[in-house]
């Protein structure tokens, strides 16, 4: 079977609307997160080379001009073309995704470290081979490879502070305390180093093997590509006891490297400007950025990340970060948050584990080890709790690895044999008793693995599966050996989680029945599912469409409103059960449950085989008001929780019903989708010389209100409807989320709430 058709891998936010919404045939859908998942950017490469005492083997400093002597004797050409470097410039056009580990070794850090490969040339004809799109999230990915600058100084040793701010003009400025981009001039270039990689693509020290051991990428395509897609590049550096500036426009430098004062500070700081006539747009998400540096402040033990937001808008949210009601005359003029974490990834899981109730031992179990022959590491920290759902998440030199690989196949392996064998030893298991799965070891558990590698390799669809097979075997024996450790230094605790688990193995064996009785009625019942499944006449699963609706008056009209060649019709009764507080048991005795699971095809859990799906759009039709957006929130929990890879592949999708109908004449009809909506479009309807009747206005209170007519032309007709397609990057955000909506923490949620309750004015339900 085929997959889907060529579902975005990355979400992008739908698109504005005009004001006019008149349907026409040319309406299209476009992937939309929800509940404000956001993408995670994905990591391309980095600059420079690796850390080292900058004042050894200096080149010659240029002069105030910014343009050099000649070159001191004995220093060494850079070479443009290697086997190794045409692979890496394969793996950037394809979007690969790299990165090394911070430094054991110190190499030098001057110019002399900075390998050159081409130009930037392609950039801007083809900026989607570089940043994946030029929707929002290549917008957001400028500003990641930025940062990925400062973070690999962090990574070295040699910086603790980052500081980012969106500016009031919408440019972006990031600064770091590291020991600034050198300026000494590359030889092969007759440029300073710093102009180089700015304006160079693939010019960094990674290639030569000198430079960062322990670095955000390998590319080394980051900031070139930055001022390639910028209008305006302001660079400023302090190194070698001056303050260094130069600019650039659409990547071209407007001015030799300008140097300045004298100063006894060090850093880095470029500001940039995206370039409006490459991007759709050029507005940035406070909160897409922040989840991302929350997210690298954890990773990084100590590092300091600030994000400001100096635009208008942000006055209107400043102190949305807090629980606290902040006065209007008091609030601060931009919205600012800080992250930092002495703990780290220990920090990590005490915060994830937080939104998750109660914990089965208090302190988090942490593992650090290190092999510097290798130029491997390795940093795990767990902690089981009382929920069911597992929350597992894997990293490789800072780069979320979110189809695994080696160093999760490492911990997981790990875990099992050493559950397994106390459990024995302790008389916890019976003879006769069978072994724990790894499945019901890890139900409650919430784990993060963190390795740094100096040649990472990855794999997969995404590239994002750490392939070093080095990884599982040292992940593997220091997982082993750490946590026998902690088992017999804490043996009640060690009671309590195998407990767990042996709780765990019970309801699988009783899950196991449930979900036997439904394939069952898959095979022999498909004609009288539970959900009254109507379905579509197409065998083809690539064209065919399912949608789920509530209630029986809904769907009948969608019934009557579907294409039956390609669109079938599942109605349920009312809202789902809440899988985030409840037993897998339970829930797949569910009816309503079994007549998703039944119509999909393609099983739960580990038995989800994604190739068997029936459809490839699953779209979720409910009303446009509070209830039904509970019902697609109780829905996506469960698609989330037990048949997560539909949402990683893009199959699934929100239906956007109209609000109001607007009826001019007889066959003169406008749709709104919001009470603005609907304001604009009369005030533009009696503009052009419209007359409105009392009572033309009709508010659609839910889809069973719609005749079939009108839902297939507002909702269902594929050239006339609105879908939003639910995407999922951050697996550890989305899991975070779906603990605070829908399980047992009510004060999370209550601040989840307030922190939110200043954006209500933008929700039309």
């Amino acid at each position: 079977m085929s997959t889907a058709p060529a579902p975005p891998h990355h979400p992008q936010q739908l698109a504005p609307r005009a004001p006019h919404r008149r349907l026409t045939p040319s309406r299209t859908t476009q992937p939309l997160p929800p509940f404000g998942f956001r993408s995670v950017l994905c990591q391309k490469g980095r600059f420079v080379a690796d850390s080292g005492n900058p004042n050894e083997n200096n080149p010659s400093t240029p002069d105030e001009d910014g343009r050099s002597a000649v070159p001191e004797p004995g220093q060494s050409d850079v070479s443009r073309e290697t086997s190794a470097a045409a692979e890496a410039e394969a793996d950037a056009v394809s979007g690969d995704v790299s990165r090394e580990t911070s430094s054991i070794a110190e190499p030098s850090y001057d110019a002399n470290a900075i390998t050159v490969l081409e130009g930037l040339d392609a950039v801007r004809k083809r900026p989607g081979m570089y940043i994946g799109s030029t929707g929002e999230r290549g917008l957001h990915h400028l500003v990641q490879e930025v940062v990925d600058n400062s973070v690999d100084e962090a990574l070295a040793g040699h910086a603790d502070t980052i500081d980012v701010t969106i500016l009031s003009d919408g440019g972006v400025r990031v600064v770091d305390n590291g020991r600034g981009i050198p300026v000494g001039i590359v030889p092969s270039e007759g440029k300073p180093a710093v102009e180089v990689v700015l304006t160079v693509l693939h010019a960094g020290g990674k290639f030569g093997g000198g430079g960062y051991a322990v670095s955000g990428g390998l590319h080394g395509v980051g900031v070139s590509v930055v001022n390639a897609l910028s209008t305006r590049v302001e660079v400023e550096v302090k190194t070698d006891g001056h303050v260094w500036t130069q600019q650039y426009e659409r990547g071209v430098p407007i001015a030799p490297l300008h140097k300045g004062e004298a100063t006894q500070e060090h850093g880095t700081s470029v500001t940039f400007w995206a370039d409006g006539d490459v991007f759709e747009t050029t507005e940035y998400s406070f909160e897409t950025l922040a989840r991302r540096f929350q997210e690298m402040a954890f990773l990084n033990k100590g590092l300091t990340i600030k994000l400001t937001d100096e635009r208008d808008s942000a006055k209107a949210t400043a102190g949305a970060d807090s629980a606290e009601v902040v006065d209007a005359e008091e609030a601060p003029e931009a919205r600012t948050v800080t992250y930092h974490y002495e703990g780290g990834i220990v920090d990590f899981v005490k915060y994830l584990n937080s939104r998750k109730g109660e914990v089965i031992h208090p302190s988090v179990i942490d593992v650090e080890a290190e092999d510097k022959e290798k130029l491997l590491s390795v940093e795990v920290a767990m902690q089981w709790n009382a929920g069911y759902t597992e929350g597992v998440y894997s990293f490789a030199n800072t780069i979320h690895t979110h189809e695994g690989g080696t160093h999760e196949e490492g911990f997981r392996g790990a875990l099992t044999t050493i559950v397994n064998k106390y459990a024995r030893d302790k008389k916890l298991l019976r003879e006769k008793d069978g072994n724990l799965t790894g499945d019901d070891i890890r139900e409650g558990l919430t784990a993060i693995i963190s390795v740094k590698l100096g040649e990472p390799q990855f794999e997969g669809q995404t590239k994002t599966k750490l392939g070093n097979t080095e990884a599982r075997t040292f992940v593997q024996k220091i997982v082993y050996e750490r946590l026998a450790d902690w088992f017999d230094r804490n043996p009640n605790e060690a009671s309590d989680i195998i407990r767990k688990g042996i709780s765990a193995a019970t309801a699988r064996v009783a899950a196991r029945k449930a979900r036997d009785l439904t394939r069952r009625k898959g095979l022999l019942e498909t004609a009288s599912l539970p959900g009254k499944l109507s379905d579509c006449q197409s065998n083809d699963p690539t064209k065919c469409e399912i949608f789920i609706v509530e209630g029986d008056s809904a769907g009948g009209s969608a019934k009557s409103g579907r294409d039956p060649m390609y669109q079938a019709i599942l109605p349920i009764r009312g809202k789902i059960l809440n899988v985030e507080k409840a037993r897998v048991d339970k829930i797949l005795h569910n009816q309503e449950i079994q007549a998703l699971i039944s119509a999909f095809g393609a099983g739960v859990h580990d038995d989800f085989d994604i190739e068997k799906l029936r459809y490839h759009k699953i779209i979720l039709m409910a009303d446009a008001d509070v209830d039904g957006q509970h019902i697609n929130t109780l829905l996506l929990t469960f698609l989330f929780r037990f048949m997560r890879p539909l949402v990683e592949a893009g199959h699934v999708y929100l239906s956007r019903p109209p609000l109001y109908k607007i009826k001019w004449g007889k066959d003169d009809v406008d749709y709104a989708y919001s009470d603005r909506e609907r304001d604009a479009l009369i005030t533009l309807g009696r503009e052009n010389g419209k007359r409105l009747r009392e009572g033309a206005v009709q508010r659609f209170k839910g889809l069973g209100e719609m005749d079939a007519e009108e839902l297939r032309v507002t909702t269902m007709d594929q050239d006339h409807r609105v879908l939003g397609q639910v995407t999922l990057d951050d697996a550890a955000q989305a899991d975070d989320l779906f603990s605070v909506l829908m399980g047992e923490d009510v004060e999370a949620r209550r601040q989840f709430i307030q922190r939110n309750a200043k954006d209500v004015r933008f929700l039309d339900i």
